[in-house]
């Protein structure tokens, strides 16, 4: 790439930050605190119809409210001026009075009257519950010492119960198999928002414990691909379930592990941040459409074609977190990849009204008919947030 193309590349990014930016403060913020929130309890929708534009679902699962409190605070950051702190702050309080169960634990899903619809524990609403407390911490003072405690008392509560032997936590008490990378992946990135609002050392030394545990197990020492189901020791899974990765997490366990290495300043960690994202581009983006797809085997071949909106915001994140690391051709490649998925995103927002998304693409190219899901806002908010920030930067 010659100066005037890598000029040309920077520039074109620039553009599309600020496109995606006033779209998510000009148009999807709006319509998720209007139709996504109910305005009667504070409580949030599961997605919004894309015929009617309303809320829709009449439970809600643990893992959505998290992450519209953090897209509601981020989203401010970025400069909507609606009123996230408003709409953050009562789903807050609603998920402590609501999700909350009396073992110390959050529920997996409630209902918008308050009533809890299913109590079976998940670590991966733990890990949620533990993010959006940090991000109440860091952008609502009012709540910030009730944020801290609530996090330290669920995370003593998972060292207490749920610790493994070995690094990491089980899935269950009594032990249930398998044993999953993902949830973990979560927990290494609330450790890391913890680290940005507390000065307690836990959350620093369970973020290095997680990335050994990702480096050491997650990772196949041979082909360097992130596999999904471990069994009891960590070790990966039996039978064809253990042989699952998809594209889009080896795309977000690069973008935090290039995080982790660049603020530790761990070699190794970047140079498997690398192998992560090599195999995600060479294998999991479909050429026809443009777009990462779900699943792969652990021989790299496809798994499973279809492909979701939250695959590309990962694909934007890494693209981005790995262009800062780099320089000369190395960069440039990235840059170009970040344009690509950037692209790749805008597939699946520009097939939906104004501020809504599309979330499945199917293989022949037709979108599943669904609504748009709530959960999607956190990954689209997070890769704009880190495409706004790298653009400013150029």
């Amino acid at each position: 790439m010659t100066d005037k193309e890598l000029t040309d590349t920077e520039d074109f990014i620039k553009t599309l930050s600020s496109d995606l930016t006033g779209w998510l403060v000009g148009s999807a913020l709006p319509l998720w605190a209007s139709h996504g929130v109910d305005p009667e309890t504070g409580a949030c929708f599961e997605a919004i119809n894309l015929e009617t534009v309303s809320g829709t679902g009449s439970t809600c699962r643990a893992r959505v409210v998290p992450r519209q409190i953090y897209s509601f605070l981020e989203g401010t950051r970025l400069g909507w001026t609606g009123p996230g702190a408003v709409i953050a702050t009562a789903l807050f309080d609603w998920y402590l009075d609501t999700y909350l169960l009396d073992d110390g634990f959050y529920a997996a899903s409630a209902d918008r009257v308050d009533q809890v619809t299913d109590t079976t524990f998940d670590l991966y609403n733990q890990a949620f519950s533990l993010f959006g407390f940090a991000q109440v911490a860091a952008a609502l003072p009012g709540r910030r010492d009730i944020a801290a405690k609530h996090a330290t008392d669920l995370l003593n509560r998972l060292r207490d119960t749920l610790r493994h032997s070995e690094a990491g936590f089980r899935e269950a008490v009594p032990d249930r198999l398998p044993l999953r990378s993902n949830p973990h992946m979560h927990l290494f990135e609330a450790c890391l928002a913890w680290e940005g609002v507390s000065d307690d050392p836990v959350w620093r030394d369970l973020a290095d414990e997680i990335a050994e545990l990702a480096l050491t197990r997650f990772i196949d020492p041979v082909s360097g691909g992130l596999r999904e189901y471990f069994g009891p020791d960590w070790a990966s899974f039996n039978g064809d379930e253990g042989r699952t990765m998809e594209p889009g997490h080896q795309f977000e366990w690069a973008w935090l592990l290039a995080g982790w290495g660049r603020s530790r300043g761990d070699a190794g960690a970047l140079i498997a941040a690398r192998r992560l994202y090599d195999i995600a581009w060479t294998y999991g983006i479909d050429e026809s459409r443009g777009v990462a797809f779900m699943g792969l085997n652990s021989d790299f071949t496809v798994r499973d074609p279809l492909a979701r909106l939250w695959g590309q915001t990962e694909w934007i994140k890494a693209a981005i977190a790995l262009a800062q690391v780099s320089t000369g051709p190395e960069r440039a490649a990235y840059l170009s990849d970040l344009t690509e998925a950037v692209g790749a995103l805008r597939v699946f927002l520009d097939s939906a009204p104004e501020g809504l998304w599309q979330d499945k693409l199917s293989p022949d190219g037709s979108f599943v008919s669904e609504p748009a899901p709530a959960s999607s806002l956190y990954h689209i908010v997070c890769a704009i947030a880190e495409l706004n920030a790298f653009a400013s930067s150029l």
